[in-house]
């Protein structure tokens, strides 16, 4: 019986010492081009995973921050003068022109009302008149909300709304998205950071948003 056992064991050490070299022997035959081939395939498996996620926001949309884009309909007024002018009405051509009388075609788009308030009045004097005030205006009421929202662009501006409630008109935030520093820039430039995870506990820091007001949400960092 021992003799049995003994034999039993030995061959069990033979077949374990077999394997084991069989194993040394398939890593020694394995070349430097096998190990090239295994690096770069997992560098191409983790560079495919990385460009899956959008790391740019979209580009912003003409009309964003108060400006006037293609289609807005605007208002010109002119008073000051002993000859009046008819108010001039018009939507702004796919060119991003309007015509005016006398001047004729002005670049309108992507400019705010301040901005072509003073084109037009630069336009007129002192060539046609030594003194205009000129007025512009649009039914236009907009907001912009860009970067890492799932429908950036512009969102027609109906009533109060607060910036938790403008990001969930543009979809809500993605995947990507930073909700701790979202950008609230008036369209006097003055710019605020609003932490909406802490204003949808609190409404108080859910700050208002007004037409030409533009809401950029950044992307969200490693440890963010």
């Amino acid at each position: 019986m021992k003799k049995t056992i003994l034999k039993m064991t030995g061959q069990t050490i033979r077949w374990l010492g077999l394997v084991l070299a069989m194993g040394w022997f398939t890593v020694g035959c394995q070349t430097p081009g096998d190990k090239e081939k295994f690096s770069a395939t997992a560098a191409n498996g983790a560079s495919a995973s990385t460009n899956a996620a959008p790391l740019t926001a979209p580009a912003p949309e003409p009309g964003a921050g108060g400006r006037f884009a293609i289609g807005d309909l605007v208002r010109v007024t002119f008073s000051g003068i002993v000859d009046s002018i008819l108010p001039h009405e018009e939507r702004i051509k796919d060119d991003g022109t309007i015509t005016l009388p006398l001047i004729g075609a002005i670049k309108a788009a992507g400019k705010t009302p301040g901005e072509l308030q003073k084109v037009i009045t630069d336009a007129y004097v002192p060539d046609y008149y030594k003194r205009l005030t000129v007025t512009v205006s649009s039914d236009r009421r907009v907001y912009y909300v860009g970067g890492y929202v799932k429908i950036p662009g512009r969102q027609e501006y109906i009533g109060m709304t607060t910036v938790t409630k403008a990001i969930q008109a543009a979809g809500d935030f993605n995947d990507f998205a930073n909700r701790k520093k979202v950008m609230l820039t008036r369209a006097d430039g003055k710019t605020l950071t609003v932490n909406c995870i802490k204003a949808a506990i609190d409404p108080a820091l859910d700050l208002e948003v007004f037409p030409g007001d533009k809401i950029e949400v950044p992307l969200r960092g490693l440890f963010d």
